[in-house]
């Protein structure tokens, strides 16, 4: 059996027929959804009082340690916002048809609980390193709260082989084609140039990342929500019969509809959790990076929440409604960017071509370099946080995303395919063990916030308040209280 075919046949397990990450995910949902009462539905409002009140404090502190909750969220959007909004949803619809839609929306209401699990255990069980910088994620909250190392280096490996190299090759490959596509650039020519780049930005560190994201994610996320939002307002007397359509088709009702039932869960679920990433055990890393405020876990839980729904129920329906609205006939195999981009330069004409090309390629490369942070955030872990670590791991990064530019579609997919869902197995295993301590943090916090008038110090978090599973770092939560 050669590496293609072991590579099919874990993918077939975990996606296929096997269908494994589909059930282990909507569990997910399910259970932290039930478990937190439902947190993302009834504290909807809070996920952005959250952000505004981040963004005061954070004017306002001489903090130099980590970086902000904006930041972080940036972050996570820039690792979030990528292939799987422009190239995955054509993806999704063009193997599972306009239901698809549905199941991602509904992956992603689920999705939003469980990404508040996740960060809130990548916040609590961070660590700081000696350049006053945060690390953290599901291999530290699976060492420390369950003391389960053999489980921590698995979900590394994994990491690296996702984050690390993989899915840095996959964006690069759909920026490659995309301007292959548009403006006939050679795929060789157009790695260089991203590598180039990419290595400018992740040598600066952390830090730089985040600056960069900070730049760069708001400006082309609501470039691309105004043009969709203009394309539907072109379309809106269709808009009744694609809703309908994804509805229907959501659910088999159509004629001879049945058989893509299980094709647009599938598709669904899978490229929803492509996009938002909730449960992946990705978004916990620049969970962990971020000094909350006010001095609570449970604060970036609220942010990377929003993360979530920006990311799929914002970014991608936009994407969504583009393509359905251009009503472009598909063959059932598997189509990337270009059906995107024939699908804008239909509303938009032939300059719409461009638009999508730079659209994909800000929106990829910003996942390309938020990538390098999640894995080398894992170089810490392995105490591999030096000079040469840094050093082989940026060089085989680089390499990749060099490499990814020219390989094949399915080939790529495939590899992140394996990847993405054996982090995804591990993590949820994780996170489901850890449910007490989530549960507790949560208490912890929104009993501070019925407090009248309560202050950001009131609302510090102390380890010492509840009981947790395994050890906090010492130093960052347990702490006492400004007005203790």
């Amino acid at each position: 059996m050669n590496f293609e075919q072991i590579v099919s046949s874990i993918n077939n397990v975990l996606w296929g027929e096997g269908q494994v990450l589909i059930y282990v995910l909507l569990f997910a949902g399910f259970w932290f959804s039930f478990k937190l009462k439902f947190i993302q539905i009834l504290n909807f409002r809070h996920m952005f009082s959250v952000i505004k009140n981040s963004g005061k404090q954070d004017k306002n502190t001489d903090d130099n340690s980590g970086i902000s909750s904006l930041q972080a969220l940036f972050i996570g959007l820039s690792a979030r916002v990528g292939t799987g909004n422009l190239a995955g949803v054509a993806v999704a619809i063009s193997l599972g048809g306009s239901g698809a839609i549905f199941w991602m929306w509904a992956i992603a209401l689920l999705g939003m609980a469980t990404g508040f699990a996740e960060s809130v255990l990548g916040q609590l069980y961070k660590v700081s390193d000696d350049h006053k910088e945060y690390r953290g994620g599901p291999a530290y909250y699976i060492q420390k709260g369950l003391n389960q190392r053999w489980l921590a280096i698995l979900f590394s490996l994994c990491l690296f082989l996702g984050y690390g190299f993989s899915f840095s090759a996959m964006q690069a490959n759909t920026i490659a084609d995309s301007l292959n596509h548009a403006f006939n650039i050679p795929s060789m020519y157009s790695g260089l140039v991203i590598t180039i780049l990419a290595g400018g930005i992740v040598l600066g560190g952390l830090k730089r990342i985040a600056r960069f994201a900070e730049l760069v994610v708001p400006f082309m996320g609501i470039a691309f929500v105004l043009v969709a939002i203009a394309i539907t307002l072109m379309n809106i007397t269709a808009v009744p019969a694609m809703l309908y359509d994804i509805i229907t088709s959501a659910f088999g009702l159509q004629e001879a509809g049945a058989g893509m039932l299980g094709a647009a869960i599938k598709n669904g679920i899978q490229r929803g959790l492509y996009s938002n990433e909730a449960g992946a055990g990705s978004v916990p890393h620049a969970a962990a990076s971020a000094r909350p405020v006010p001095n609570h876990p449970v604060t970036q839980g609220y942010v990377q929440m929003l993360g979530v729904f920006l990311d799929t129920m914002v970014l991608c329906t936009c994407t969504a409604f583009i393509i359905l609205l251009a009503d472009i006939n598909f063959t059932g195999e598997m189509e990337g960017i270009r059906v995107t981009q024939n699908a804008i330069t239909h509303h938009l004409g032939e300059n719409g071509v461009y638009f999508v090309s730079a659209a994909i390629s800000l929106f990829a490369f910003t996942s390309v370099v938020a990538n390098y942070a999640y894995a080398e955030s894992n170089l810490h872990f392995f105490k591999l946080d030096n000079k040469i670590g840094r050093t082989i791991y940026t060089t085989m990064y680089l390499a990749m995303v060099f490499w990814g530019s020219s390989a094949s579609l399915k080939q790529v997919w495939s590899m992140a395919d394996v990847a993405l869902g054996l982090m995804t197995l591990v993590n949820v295993i994780a996170i489901v063990q850890l449910t007490p301590t989530i549960v507790a943090l949560t208490k912890d916090y929104n009993a501070k916030r019925k407090i009248e008038n309560v202050s950001d110090a009131d609302m510090a978090f102390n380890a010492d308040d509840i009981k947790l599973q395994g050890k906090v770092e010492q130093g960052i939560w347990q702490k006492k209280r400004l007005n203790d």
